[in-house]
């Protein structure tokens, strides 16, 4: 894999998206800084400073788009448990791909395709986790309870450079693999991560919510809710 480093930008799945015609399959663009960062929905990512990681994996593993591109933010966020697990620490997911540590969100995973007309391109894969941080810095998330690595290993530092050499090398010894066999290939290990299967929830879907048990994960790594006699199989949304 090729690796960019860069200082200060706005986003590198931005960066990305703009410079994928020069990108080969497999480049992986890191930054410093990230200034404009987003999450799913075109949510805010909130840059809690130097130590973190914001990195983009660009992807091309073909000429047409496969509907098992689709599951691969899930696929990053079980690598991402396996690589936390490493630390000592006890990961969950809370679909589709938020990963959670004692409730509080510490990653955050979007993946966006870039089509030419009719023609795939590729897609670009972007993760940011908070590895590095001061808990007064996590009042600066608004929106929901965060932490960060260090935080919760009761660290001064964690070594962003060999979080991600693990992270990807991990990634992509399995990739191929998950792109053969599709979302069965990590589901047992996604549904284990899992902290929600079996209670009552409410899920927004844009300007919808949806509530009721959360029954199962699918094959397609869809949530099923299921209210009364009546279920829901939802390809998308928050669990609130």
């Amino acid at each position: 894999m090729n690796i960019i480093s860069l200082g200060e930008v706005n986003s590198t799945n931005l960066y990305a998206k703009q410079n994928l015609e020069g990108l080969e399959d497999k480049t992986v663009i890191s930054a410093s800084v990230q200034t404009s960062g987003r999450g799913r929905f075109n949510r805010t990512w909130v840059d809690l400073g130097e130590g973190n990681l914001f990195m983009t994996i660009v992807l091309k593993p073909s000429d047409t788009f496969k509907d098992v591109y689709a599951n691969l933010t899930q696929y990053l966020s079980v690598i991402l448990c396996k690589v936390i697990k490493e630390y000592g620490l006890v990961p969950s997911i809370k679909w589709p791909n938020d990963v959670l540590i004692g409730g509080k969100k510490i990653s955050g995973i979007l993946s966006e395709t870039v089509m030419q007309g009719n023609s795939f391109k590729g897609l670009v894969l972007g993760i940011g986790v908070n590895l590095n941080a001061k808990s007064e810095d996590l009042s600066l998330v608004k929106d929901k309870e965060v932490t960060a690595l260090n935080i919760e290993l009761g660290r001064d530092y964690i070594d962003k450079n060999l979080f991600m050499e693990r992270l990807l090398n991990e990634f992509f010894a399995h990739y191929d693999e998950f792109l053969n066999n599709g979302f069965s290939y990590i589901r047992d290990d996604y549904i284990n991560a899992c902290n929600f299967l079996g209670k009552n929830i409410s899920v927004q879907v844009f300007n919808e919510k949806k509530s009721g048990t959360a029954e199962y994960v699918n094959n397609n790594g869809e949530l099923v809710l299921k209210q009364d006699d009546r279920e829901f199989v939802l390809t998308m949304g928050d669990i609130l």
